[in-house]
């Protein structure tokens, strides 16, 4: 009995049929790789599958319609729309995503004058929340942050995107303000993919100083994130959540944190979970890496519409008389008459960075990165002495060395507190698990430096000082993937982890509960979303055929830091990271956009 190690193949052999064997491998392989559906308008002959299927592979054969329908009514194992195949089951959940948007938008068309007269009424109260971004520097640009909290307290559902610094949690704050205005007795749930991302965002709203009343400091403070899967609660003996359509989230108002790390089975069953009452307002930087796995959703919805931050005559009149700053306005460009678009005036873009300037430092590789600048990318890379951005091809060994030497100040670091916080100043970012310059030999190699210079001796899996990061989430414990801790002997000599909880005090766990967890000197940049470094220092690998080296990689790695960034790889390489772009099939946009309905070219019998 011959064995299959190759997963597509099982899949693909699951089906008698030989016509669609070559098209379930190619989509069960696409999908592993973050794809929704494949374009079947795009398949060559020469595409990367076993001889055996090429070999059967007939782009012009019909498919089988026992098996592949033409007609979402009928259930079949894969579909095709738009000339895009899909499994039934991805098909569905971008169904569901689409036609919850719509009915967002169709739903909130009779309060848009109610809610109109009530930014009226507290008119006063929303211009002095802005009194400081209308101070900004750069004044010639409207107050996004401005235009984007008016949209969301207008709309049921909101996206607002934006890069590093540019005040997504921050405008949160303010839209949750003026809501708690209205009425202080709304209620708020607040969440993020990960507990890190829901951490750092309960932290930015504490942060938050604003003139409001105790009333409104006070919600602000106590505001609670989660995570996405505790929010919509999980459901343990199955696949689904106890939230849904049947059972919707018990909130006014819902707001998700870091929603490009969603994919689109989550994605489908968050917005289902919405209450047909519910505002839901989702924040991301669109320019970063999507979800691990299929989809890439939050992109995608931004990326919808031709041109972002135009509004209707009547909504830029809104925004515009409520604004403390008549320099910041909304003027002719920023007016549209197209309101067809089922996301117009529904997607924000944050333009303004507080953190980085555009013509320095961070700001500006991050920039040229995204525009695959290539001239600006190829200045810092000939710029080795820059003071805020170093790049290197490797052959500097000092450079990395000098790094790590950075972790000893929390190893040395007595108090366990400082010491987190310590930790959490620096990090080593790779693009890979594998290899040389991958996520497993990184930290060997630190470890190495470390137990050389007397820093950390490795008696056992759970050493003193090992910095350990949880990849699981466990409820009980209240340690979610992605947690980052210390292991540190307690006042009795027991050793024990150490993490800072959801209000910034320590926590200690017993090792033996912790079944899942990783050495975080080094993570990989996909791991890194949602979190945020004083220093990061960037490894890519050398060869340059690594399918995951693309623009959204590379900016997301360097937007980790927040004041300074190394990167470690050669020109060649960061060259073609650049040029990369992340492309994952899906319909959304098309389907948002109408384009193509029912249009089906590919033939089904």
């Amino acid at each position: 009995m011959q064995t299959i190690n190759d997963v597509h193949r099982q899949f693909a052999e699951y089906f008698e049929n030989d016509t669609l064997k070559p098209y379930a491998y190619l989509l069960s392989k696409r999908i592993s790789e973050g794809h929704i559906c494949i374009s079947l308008d795009n398949i060559e002959a020469d595409e990367n599958i076993p001889e055996g299927y090429k070999s059967v592979l007939n782009l012009k054969a019909p498919l089988p319609s026992h098996l592949v329908s033409s007609d979402l009514s009928v259930k079949r194992p894969f579909v095709v729309l738009n000339n895009k195949l899909y499994l039934q089951r991805y098909l569905q959940y971008e169904t569901m995503i689409l036609q919850r948007i719509h009915q967002f938008v169709s739903d909130e068309k009779n309060e848009l004058r109610i809610r109109e007269q009530n930014i009226q009424k507290h008119a006063s109260f929303i211009e002095s929340l802005f009194i400081e971004t209308s101070r900004a520097p750069n004044n010639i640009q409207p107050d996004w942050q401005h235009a984007a909290a008016i949209s969301a307290v207008m709309n049921n559902f909101t996206i607002i995107t934006g890069g590093p610094g540019t005040g997504k949690t921050t405008t949160v704050a303010k839209i949750l303000s003026i809501l708690l205005k209205e009425d202080t007795g709304i209620k708020i749930a607040l969440a993020a993919p990960t507990g890190k991302a829901a951490a750092r965002m309960a932290q930015s709203l504490k942060e938050a100083s604003l003139p409001v009343s105790k009333e409104i400091a006070e919600r602000l403070q106590t505001l609670q994130p989660s995570t996405i899967h505790r929010l919509l609660k999980i459901n343990y003996s199955t696949h689904y959540f106890k939230h849904n359509s049947s059972n919707p989230i018990d909130a006014d108002v819902v707001i998700i944190d870091e929603s490009s790390m969603i994919d689109v089975t989550l994605f489908a069953k968050l917005l289902d979970a919405i209450g047909p009452h519910t505002k839901l307002i989702m924040l991301g930087d669109k320019n970063q890496l999507a979800s691990v796995e299929a989809g890439c959703l939050f992109g995608d919805l931004c990326e919808a519409q031709h041109r972002l931050n135009v509004f209707s005559k009547e909504r830029t009149e809104i925004i515009n008389s409520v604004l403390p700053n008549q320099k910041r306005v909304l003027t002719d460009s920023h007016i549209s008459s197209d309101s067809g678009h089922p996301l117009f005036q529904h997607v924000v873009e944050l333009r303004e960075s507080f953190r980085f300037k555009d013509d320095e430092g961070i700001g500006k590789i991050s920039k040229a990165i995204i525009l695959n600048d290539t001239v600006s990318i190829i200045d810092f890379i000939e710029k080795k002495n820059d003071t805020i951005v170093a790049i290197d091809d490797g052959s500097n060994a000092s450079l990395f060395s000098e790094f790590i030497s950075g972790y000893s100040n929390y190893i040395l670091e007595p108090d366990v507190s400082i010491a987190l916080k310590k930790l959490n100043q620096l990090r080593v970012l790779c693009a890979v698990k594998e290899g040389e310059y991958g996520l497993f030999e990184l930290n060997k190699k630190i470890e190495n430096q470390l137990i050389s210079k007397k820093l950390i001796q490795k008696t056992g899996e759970f050493y003193i000082n090992r910095p350990i990061m949880v990849t699981g989430n466990n409820y009980e414990l209240e340690l979610f993937n992605g947690d980052i801790g210390i292991v540190r002997k307690n006042s009795k000599g027991i050793t024990m982890v150490y993490f800072e909880d959801k209000d910034g005090k320590l926590k200690e766990v017993l090792p033996g509960y912790i079944t899942k967890a990783e050495t975080v000197y080094a993570m990989t940049i996909h791991k890194s979303q949602g979190s945020e470094f004083d220093k990061v220092f960037v490894v890519l690998p050398e060869k340059e055929n690594i399918q995951l080296l693309t623009r959204e990689l590379l900016y997301t790695g360097i937007t980790r830091a927040k004041k300074q960034v190394l990167i470690q790889g050669t020109r060649d390489i960061i060259l073609k990271s650049a040029a990369e772009k992340v492309k994952r099939a899906s319909g959304i946009i098309e389907r948002m956009n109408g384009e193509a309905k029912n249009n089906y070219s590919w033939q089904v019998i």
